[in-house]
């Protein structure tokens, strides 16, 4: 994992967001581009962040009026991957050496659930890839 510089104001996120749902934030990334703010939990942790039937969620949401994205860590490359994507789908993702000496996550799905894996407006691409540079250095995820 590479290192991580975080905000005061991603550190304040961080604060209130353990406050309110006891799981343990290892990343917060303020994406403006899609005006939302992105969580990163330890593993096990995803459960906690939620909150039973989405209620901690909700409620972070309402106090931020913005939308929140939680995504649960892995040192696994490949599995991070697949944790900013879409865990309920089986996505089977593979790391590319690409020529010029920059890794790619190749991302193979089952055409049925490619809308689910994309998602709305490439938002769950946009996230993996963010994401995946920040904390492993991978240049691009790309959908087969």
């Amino acid at each position: 994992m590479m290192s991580v510089k975080l905000t005061a104001d991603e550190f304040q996120y961080i604060r209130l967001f353990e406050s309110i749902t006891g799981a343990i934030v290892k990343d917060c990334v303020v994406d403006e581009h899609d005006n939302r703010i992105i969580f990163v939990v330890k593993p096990g942790h995803i459960g906690l962040a939620i909150g039973r039937s989405g209620k901690n969620i909700r409620q972070i949401r309402s106090m931020l009026k913005r939308d929140v994205d939680v995504v649960e860590y892995s040192s696994k490359p490949e599995v991070f991957v697949r944790n900013c994507l879409n865990p309920n789908v089986n996505l089977k993702v593979r790391l590319v050496d690409k020529p010029d000496g920059k890794k790619v996550a190749m991302v193979t799905v089952n055409p049925k659930y490619r809308g689910l894996t994309i998602g709305r407006n490439g938002r769950n691409v946009s996230r993996a890839r963010l994401l995946a540079k920040r904390h492993f250095n991978i240049e691009d995820v790309i959908i087969e």
